[in-house]
């Protein structure tokens, strides 16, 4: 189940879920995920499209670069 995969993964990588609904999951610093289907993941922040991922992994390591970068924590 992507969102159970989803949920352990951001877990894993020290990313706070704070809101849960439906299909999106938004995170601490404005991001918002969208399950697009199975295999396919948008992140967006502050309601624009950042980019589509198709690795889980890949888009929690993206996130944790953008907070460090913008000094969030």
């Amino acid at each position: 189940h992507p969102i159970a995969f989803l949920r352990f993964a951001l877990n894993h990588f020290g990313l706070t879920i704070q809101q849960e609904a439906g299909k999106i999951i938004s995170l601490e610093g404005g991001y918002t995920i969208e399950i697009e289907s199975e295999r396919l993941f948008k992140l967006l922040q502050g309601g624009q499209v950042i980019a589509p991922f198709d690795d889980v992994e890949e888009l929690c390591n993206f996130i944790k670069m953008d907070l460090a970068q913008h000094g969030q924590s």
